[in-house]
């Protein structure tokens, strides 16, 4: 549509009409080669194909199939299921450069069959690797801790008899307290010795614990047997009377002349 204005001098003028909208600028971005293009919205009208990426990774091969405008960090998630590795612990390597997750595959030029080299982040090796050792110490710990914890359940077995005889009023050798307090004394000298950390030092401490209370019982039998007064058994022997046999009488002989 058209309409006439007249200008200073008098004289009409033709212009066209405008929408009520304003225009949107256009934006434009750098594509690779140096090519500037109309920046992508993130509404697109269609939806872009998939594209096969061929991933290395050490010496296995992995090939899957992405949106043509993924991200590399989706990508990552991905291989996430395929290898084990958390995103966090990639590197994605495409034409000889380290790409990050915000950059979009299309962008940086991957096409279908695109190949993209995967490694591990060197500081997640690191820290595997420290956590291997931590397990493997927790683990030592646990044996030498089970070790110590089958031997306290034979001496713990030895103190129960010991309680239950005295209860029952049965006077027992001292040496057997004391040799029992040794034992237990020498079981917990070894867990002092052995370093454990987590799951491990608890149960350190539980077994710690148990030494402590059979030690206390034997302390507190020691006093009780030395109340207990010893039972002296007697033997009642049973005395038989001696009779002696019967005398015969000699018989008179009658002499004839």
């Amino acid at each position: 549509m058209l309409k006439r204005k007249s200008n200073v001098y008098g004289k009409m003028k033709e212009t066209s009409s405008t929408t009520s909208r304003d225009q949107e600028e256009i934006a434009c971005e750098m594509r690779p080669g140096g090519m500037l293009v109309q920046k992508r919205s993130d509404k697109t009208d269609f939806l872009a194909p998939n594209v096969r990426l061929r991933v290395t990774f050490g010496a296995l091969r992995y090939e899957i199939s992405v949106n043509s405008q993924a991200s590399f960090g989706e990508v990552k998630k991905l291989l996430t299921v395929e290898t084990g590795l958390q995103a966090g612990e990639q590197r994605l390597i495409f034409r000889g450069k380290e790409r990050e997750n915000v950059e979009y595959l299309d962008r940086c030029g991957v096409k279908d069959r695109s190949k993209v080299l995967l490694i591990e982040d060197p500081s997640s090796i690191e820290r595997r690797f420290i956590e291997m050792r931590r397990n493997a110490k927790i683990q030592r710990a646990l044996r030498a801790i089970s070790d110590v914890s089958f031997e306290l359940d034979k001496l713990a077995d030895q103190v129960s008899a010991l309680e239950e005889s005295i209860s029952k009023g049965v006077k027992v050798a001292e040496v057997q307290i004391t040799t029992l307090i040794e034992m237990l004394m020498r079981q917990a000298i070894k867990l002092d010795s052995i370093t454990a950390e987590g799951e491990a030092s608890a149960i350190k401490s539980l077994q710690g614990k148990r030494v402590q209370k059979c030690v206390e019982t034997l302390d507190v039998l020691k006093i009780r047997n030395a109340k207990v007064k010893p039972v002296v058994v007697t033997t009642k022997w049973e005395i038989f009377e001696f009779n002696p046999p019967p005398t015969t009488t000699v018989p008179q002989w009658e002499f004839f002349d």
